[in-house]
This record gives C-alpha cells, sequence and structure tokens, in this order.
C-alpha cells in the first residue's frame, strides 16, 4: 500500500501544479492587449497543452486515491471533509476548462483582478486537505 500512497502523493502533486498554473495563464490571457493576437495564440496553446496534461494526471490521482481508501477503509468526518473538498476541486478543475474554452472563443468578460483571486483557491482547498489528511481534526 505504500506504493499506492507514494504514487498517489506524485499524481497529486503534479494534477495541484495544473491547477496552481493555469489560473496563472489566465491572468496573462486577461491583460492581453488588443490586436496582440501572437502573444494570445501562444498563451491558449500553453494553457490548452497545460490543462490536457493536468486533465490526465487528475484520473490516477483520483483512482488510487479511491484504492487508499477502499484499502484502508478510512472513516470519520476528517474523510467526509476531505471528499466533499476533491469534489470541490473536480468541479474547480471543470471550471478552469471552461473558462479556457472562454478564451477560445473570445467571450471572456473577467478581468486580471478577478483570475487572481481563483488562482488562490486551489492553494486553500490543498491547504485545508492535507491539514485533514495529516491531523484528522475529527
Amino acid at each position: 500500500m505504500l506504493w499506492i500512497k507514494s504514487l498517489h502523493i506524485v499524481f497529486v502533486a503534479s494534477w495541484f501544479a495544473g491547477l496552481f498554473y493555469l489560473p496563472r495563464i489566465f491572468v496573462n490571457l486577461a491583460q492581453v492587449e488588443p490586436g496582440s493576437q501572437a502573444e494570445r495564440d501562444r498563451l491558449l496553446l500553453m494553457a490548452r497543452k497545460l490543462a490536457r496534461f493536468m486533465t490526465i494526471l487528475a484520473v490516477p490521482a483520483l483512482v488510487l486515491g479511491l484504492w487508499l481508501w477502499l484499502g484502508y477503509g478510512f472513516k470519520g468526518g476528517w474523510m467526509h471533509a476531505k471528499l466533499l473538498l476533491v469534489v470541490l476541486l473536480l468541479g474547480y478543475h471543470h471550471a478552469c476548462l471552461r473558462i479556457l474554452k472562454g478564451f477560445e472563443q473570445g467571450s471572456n468578460r473577467r478581468s486580471h483582478v478577478w483570475f487572481r483571486w481563483f488562482n488562490e483557491v486551489p492553494v486553500l482547498m490543498m491547504l485545508v486537505i492535507v491539514l485533514l489528511v495529516v491531523v484528522k481534526p475529527f
């Protein structure tokens, strides 16, 4: 089980790297000056590749997490809270993909400031998830 746990941690960390950086690309996309097509295209290409990569990484992170949960039979309020946060994290991931589609279609109306705040969501979620798993407060 330690191999599964180790791989789960690696895939989760890699998935989070994408969740941390994709919204940062959105900040830059929201700041692109009108008429800067080459810059916009370059950022969109980076965002598409990162979105694909982080989606692929999310799958083994989730599968291995499920394997651990079923294998160890974790119980308690901390696990319920963690699972809720994982579901919210999947929603955040989905929101990132929708936002990317909006940028591709040229329909983004949000400012770079909004994306700077949006970028902080996975940081807070990761903090709470790690605290729940390590401390098991309830």
